[in-house]
């Protein structure tokens, strides 16, 4: 009820509307590109090429809306500029030129903002060529080299054309416009895995029983992940008085927020994509391969033996690329080492390696409660499809992307109210 409450009172005042109506526009325009295919294209040839639907088909379609199985102009969707970003993000670690643009405040984000822009058009580019000359090769009514040049243009365009989208909402709009289009386009699938659902039902191939256990399952998992995504630890940190000149500086008590999932979805991931890849290659042989019969035996989530395995590397590469993803992006040396500069300390803890390996280890145990929710939320889904009929495409990791995305784009409409003297709903 806080929630609406704190909507209806942002309709209400006219910059913020004019922000909101701007973002559902721009969400219309991504939809509605999201059906306009790609010319050259013959629709039951595709149809039959995409059938079954797996391997990293399905990741891609995660994130495209549905957009890569009917092949349109945002087939390849946002992903480059994720891969792009996260590329940039690692390789500002290993490279000191963009470790030092990091360091140097807005300018220096807007020049590896601009990389990232740049990186992303010749990752969409490669990947067009790849999915035009290659996997959807079959389905195109016409292969010379004009057609081919006309669909790989249109692709990297449409990814361009989002990536500006996604910027022009973060500039006029509410929210972070990249994750707003993911969001989107999991949203938008949404009505269709419902309805896919109660055909299932009507054909006598789930039971209701099914049914309701999933749901409880879905709005406990919604309810878990809005805990764990608000959850953090807060470390106190006292700052020193000092005085300069005429003036005392320091004194104050603040803290440190350590957020128990710091990585995000970022884990699920990159362990999505690498246990689908199998199944990927697997696509292209011959489904009576001796390669092809062991990948859905033993790797494959519709395997006897495959969904538990699948399962459990699922959760591995999960808490892997967590603590992975998490040393990333938060260093305790360089933490410990700004606060020492700026006369700040734990209390109860020495200034510099005390400190820490203080951070390091709080960091190390609630690290493994993100990682272990995060390993749970997108493996549970997988075994309720392996031991049941129910065909779940909207799972786990849709949901948490969903509700993530839905949550930072409420702290930003909160923020913007609060500085208009209205109570937030998010405490």
């Amino acid at each position: 009820m806080n929630m609406l409450k704190t909507v209806v009172q942002a309709w209400k005042v006219v910059d913020i509307r004019r922000k909101m109506i701007f973002t559902l526009l721009m969400l219309l325009v991504f939809r509605v590109g999201a059906n306009i295919p790609v010319p050259f294209i013959d629709r039951s040839q595709l149809e039959q090429l995409l059938g079954g639907g797996e391997g990293l088909f399905q990741f891609f379609n995660l994130f495209s809306g549905g957009a890569f199985s009917n092949f349109t102009i945002f087939a390849l969707s946002i992903t480059p500029y994720v891969t792009a970003s996260i590329i940039l993000q690692l390789l500002t670690i290993a490279i000191p030129y963009l470790e030092t643009l990091a360091k140097e405040g807005t300018e220096g984000r807007k020049k590896i903002a601009q990389y990232t822009r740049y990186l992303t058009v010749v990752l969409a580019f490669i990947q067009a060529i790849g999915m035009t000359v290659g996997l959807f090769r079959p389905a195109l009514t016409r292969t010379d080299f004009f057609s081919l040049t006309v669909i790989v243009l249109a692709l990297t365009a449409g990814t361009a054309f989002l990536m500006w989208l996604g910027e022009q909402i973060n500039e006029n709009g509410i929210g972070n416009g990249i994750s707003l289009i993911i969001f989107g386009g999991i949203i938008a699938r949404a009505p269709a895995a419902v309805y896919d659902s109660f055909v299932q039902y009507r054909a006598g191939q789930v039971s209701l029983i099914s049914l309701i256990l999933f749901s409880i399952f879905a709005l406990l998992v919604i309810v878990g992940i809005v805990e764990v995504q608000q959850g953090q630890r807060r470390i106190p940190v006292q700052y020193a008085k000092r005085v300069v000149g005429r003036k005392m500086y320091g004194g104050q008590s603040t803290h440190i927020p350590i957020k128990v999932n710091q990585a995000g979805v970022i884990p699920v991931i990159f362990a999505l994509s690498i246990l689908q890849f199998p199944l990927t290659i697997q696509y292209f042989l011959s489904p009576t391969s001796a390669f092809a019969e062991w990948v859905t035996k033993w790797l494959s989530p519709s395997g006897q033996y495959g969904v538990w395995v699948y399962g459990a590397l699922n959760v591995i590469l999960i808490l892997f690329f967590t603590y992975f993803y998490t040393a990333v992006t938060f260093n305790p040396k360089e933490v410990s080492d700004n606060m020492r500069a700026n006369g700040g300390f734990v209390p109860g803890i020495r200034p510099g390696w005390a400190t820490t390996e203080y951070l390091n280890r709080v960091m190390t145990r609630i690290t493994f409660v993100g990682a272990v929710f995060l390993a749970v939320v997108a493996t549970i889904p997988t075994l309720i499809q392996g031991a049941t009929a129910l065909q779940i495409s909207f799972g786990g990791t849709s949901l948490l992307i969903a509700v993530g995305v839905g949550l930072d784009t409420m702290k930003q409409l909160e923020s913007q109210m609060i500085m208009r003297n209205y109570q937030g709903f998010l405490k």
